[in-house]
C-alpha cells in the first residue's frame, strides 16, 4: 500500500513540475458577448475586469485547463442605463453574485489550430456546461521580452435563462447569448 502511495505522489509531482501556466495579457485581450434585442439587432457588451489562465503540460494543449473569472460590476455596453439593468437583480445580480466564472473540464484537439473546450460556466449562482470552439495561434517568442506567447479565441453560445438571467416575457431579448473570449497568454 505504501508503494502505491509513493508512486501516486511521484506521478502527481512529475505532472505538477511539468505543467506550465500561461497568464492572460489583458492589454491584448477581451471578453465580450452579444445578444439580439427585439429580435432585430445585435447588441454587444464586454467585461472590463477579468482574469484568465491556462495550465497545460502538453505542447499541443490537449490537456489544457482554462480558468476564467469576470467582475459583473465591470460590465460595459456603452450605455450606463443598460449597464445598471444588467448589474441589477433581474439580470446578473451583481450585489449577490459578483463574479462570472468558467473552468474547463475537457480540452480536445481537433486538427491544426482547432480545439473544442467544454467547461462549467457559473453565473448568478447557477452552473451549467458550455462548449466553446477554440482556435490557438502560436506559440511565438515575444521579440522584446523573449517570453513564449500564444493567442486563444473561444466562441460559444449560452442560453441565459438556464442561469436565471431575466426571462421576462416583455424583455425582447433572445435567450441565446454569444460569448467571445479572445486574447494573448504569456508562459510564466
Amino acid at each position: 500500500m505504501k508503494n502505491y502511495s509513493l508512486i501516486a505522489l511521484f506521478v502527481f509531482c512529475s505532472f505538477a513540475a511539468s505543467a506550465q501556466t500561461w497568464n492572460v495579457d489583458k492589454s491584448h485581450s477581451s471578453v465580450s458577448f452579444e445578444i439580439t434585442h427585439m429580435m432585430l439587432s445585435d447588441v454587444s457588451g464586454k467585461f472590463k475586469v477579468y482574469d484568465a489562465k491556462i495550465t497545460s503540460a502538453k505542447e499541443d494543449f490537449s490537456d489544457a485547463v482554462f480558468e476564467f473569472s469576470a467582475d459583473v460590476a465591470s460590465i460595459d455596453t456603452d450605455n450606463e442605463m443598460r449597464n445598471g439593468h444588467l448589474q441589477g437583480e433581474k439580470f446578473f445580480d451583481a450585489a449577490n453574485h459578483p463574479k462570472v466564472t468558467f473552468k474547463s473540464t475537457s480540452f480536445k484537439h481537433l486538427s491544426g489550430k482547432k480545439y473544442t473546450m467544454v467547461g462549467d460556466l457559473t453565473m448568478k449562482g447557477k452552473t451549467a456546461p458550455v462548449t466553446l470552439a477554440v482556435t490557438i495561434n502560436g506559440p511565438v517568442t515575444h521579440p522584446r521580452n523573449k517570453k513564449l506567447m500564444i493567442g486563444l479565441k473561444g466562441i460559444g453560445e449560452v442560453d441565459r435563462t438556464v442561469y436565471g438571467i431575466s426571462d421576462m416575457p416583455a424583455s425582447g431579448l433572445s435567450h441565446e447569448v454569444q460569448i467571445v473570449v479572445s486574447g494573448e497568454f504569456v508562459k510564466e
